[in-house]
């Protein structure tokens, strides 16, 4: 009886000595700052401006993100293959950076709601005969390593039995591989498309058509057990919808038309 109460005793000295642990909303607000993975490859989302500074949706909904919180939005740089790690290695707080919400990256890391959604379309090069995006097959195709464009270009080429998948770290990397014909055609969000072909960066590429893809829904991340900053951002994620920010920021960057729903049809309004 005496070694019960003195082992009891001893776990409750142990549990009273333990600091109080704070959360990373916590940690965010404490420090002043927040840190926000961004690509700056993927216009309008995230590019550079003429003086290098990062410009896009994204940037400004990080910058957003930040002022709700009462700090100042740091942009740290991340291609699309390191969003996670950068995460998972402490380097950010969250990811601002088009990141499609797949069950498998969920096992990693905590996804918010969605904030964005977008179309695909099939970009090929001026010198290729395409028509439809049917005509991808038995061609070299290529997207960035670890998208939702990629995986699913992939598993086209696997289906069809013939033609070849190219992975590349940056969506830059695709676009330039394409503009030099060393790719006969990839698959981006229509807005990436259109910003790209209108830009003259990647000289004799088109648009050939839209690809049959679901649309493709984004979330903010981080890491998957701080529930205090996933519930945070969902609240925030409503709160730019419902204010009418996210329309000015669609305007702002994309263009004038309505944005995509962010509802799921049978699943939540």
């Amino acid at each position: 009886m005496r070694t019960a109460l003195f082992t009891a005793g001893l776990l409750a000295a142990t549990t009273l000595a333990l600091p109080a642990q704070a959360d990373k909303l916590d940690d965010i607000i404490a420090s002043g700052v927040l840190r926000c993975a961004v690509v700056l490859d993927f216009p309008p989302m995230g590019s550079r401006d003429e003086n290098n500074n990062p410009i896009g949706f994204d940037v400004d909904y990080c910058n957003d993100l930040a002022a709700a919180l009462g700090v100042t939005a740091e942009v740290v740089e991340t291609t699309f293959p390191e969003r996670i790690p950068a995460l998972m290695s402490g380097s950010v707080d969250v990811a601002v950076a088009s990141t499609s919400d797949t069950l498998e990256r969920a096992k990693t890391v905590g996804f918010s709601i969605p904030y964005y959604s977008f179309e695909n379309a099939v970009v090929a090069n001026e010198k290729v005969e395409m028509a439809t995006w049917e005509d991808m097959k038995g061609k070299v195709v290529g997207a960035t390593a670890g998208t939702y464009e990629a995986i699913w270009l992939e598993g086209k080429v696997k289906d069809w039995g013939e033609g070849e998948f190219r992975p590349y770290q940056t969506q830059a990397d695709v676009f330039l591989a394409l503009s030099q014909g060393q790719l006969d055609a990839t698959v981006a969000t229509v807005e990436v498309s259109e910003a790209n072909v209108k830009s003259g960066n990647f000289p004799g590429i088109k648009i050939v058509d839209k690809a049959p893809m679901v649309p493709d829904y984004v979330a903010l991340i981080t890491l998957r057990e701080e529930y205090g900053l996933i519930n945070y951002m969902n609240l925030f994620i409503n709160q730019q919808v419902r204010t009418g920010r996210y329309n000015e920021l669609y305007k702002k960057w994309v263009g004038e038309e309505e944005p995509a729903s962010l509802i799921v049809d049978g699943v939540y309004r």
